[in-house]
């Protein structure tokens, strides 16, 4: 679907609502994953807001793609983009992590059905997103029209149930998946090439008979155009492998994979938080803030 610069500014200004919710979500919950889902917002915003077919109303609609969240650690902005697509009151996004909430700090189906799978064991939802595209083709044939989209993180290609997934996607020849790697170059220890060189990602996925694009993960023209690409490759399942800034939005987070799993505890963690909250709300003082 083509994007109109009406739409991108539309979009841009749903990604920034959703770090604000982020940001807001980890102060409340007092803990949490903050790079990553800050990083992915632009992602998630496209997706939620323009790609799927799906209906907030009618969340299980078996006409809607499936959207599977491997990385589940990053699920404040796929819990903040739901709510502000309308899936949830955004209110609700305060419970994050308490006891007794729906959000809780990894994916659970079972509280929240709409909800494609649970994750939280890092390496399982490529496996997870081929299954489903081998059931959707026994149910509807090769023709249908529906997407497996399988959002995943750079750090979990350290595990090899990613890659008996990647051979058997490509062996089934699966088209009617997608799956947008999160390369953001850092995990919880430090840099991904430090913890474990992934080297040519790209390389190794063609090596394994993939359709390969990689992209700016922050430009919303080019993973839309990298998505529409996807779509219509017929022959073999496809990734986009889209390069992201950890902690985007937040200049003070950008980049440092100390903020991967940062505890926003502590006053000087809650100042830290705070600040970025300013951020967010004057686009880094470009804007004045209504809030200040």
């Amino acid at each position: 679907m083509i994007l109109t610069d009406a739409k991108i500014k539309f979009l841009e200004e749903k990604a920034n609502d959703i770090r604000m919710s982020i940001i807001e979500m980890l102060l409340e919950a007092g803990s949490g994953h903050t790079a990553g889902p800050l990083g992915m917002a632009d992602i998630f915003a496209l997706l939620f807001f323009h790609t799927l077919k799906q209906d907030p109303k009618n969340p299980s609609s078996p006409e809607r793609d499936r959207l599977v969240l491997s990385n589940g650690h990053i699920c404040p902005v796929y819990y903040a983009t739901m709510a502000h697509a309308g899936y949830f009151p955004i209110s609700e996004l305060k419970t994050l992590r308490k006891f007794g909430s729906r959000l809780q700090g990894h994916p659970h189906r079972e509280f929240m059905p709409w909800l494609e799978t649970s994750s939280g064991p890092l390496g399982s939802g490529i496996s997870q997103a081929v299954g489903m595209a081998i059931a959707e083709r026994i149910d509807r044939g090769v023709g249908s029209n529906k997407f497996i989209y399988c959002l995943t993180s750079d750090g979990e290609h350290d595990e090899g149930n990613t890659w008996e997934a990647i051979l058997l996607g490509a062996k089934e020849k699966l088209h009617n998946l997608i799956v947008i790697v999160d390369r953001n170059n850092i995990q919880i220890d430090g840099f991904t090439e430090d913890v474990m060189p992934l080297n040519d990602l790209a390389q190794k996925y063609e090596a394994f008979n993939w359709h390969v694009q990689e992209v700016d993960g922050h430009n919303f023209e080019a993973m839309n155009s990298a998505i529409s690409k996807a779509q219509a490759v017929f022959e073999k399942p496809s990734v986009i492998i889209a390069r992201t800034i950890p902690g985007k939005g937040v200049p003070e987070f950008e980049r440092d994979f100390r903020w991967h799993g940062y505890d926003p505890n502590g006053a000087k963690a809650k100042e830290d938080y705070t600040h970025a909250l300013k951020e967010l709300r004057t686009l880094g003082g470009k804007i004045k803030s209504e809030h200040q």
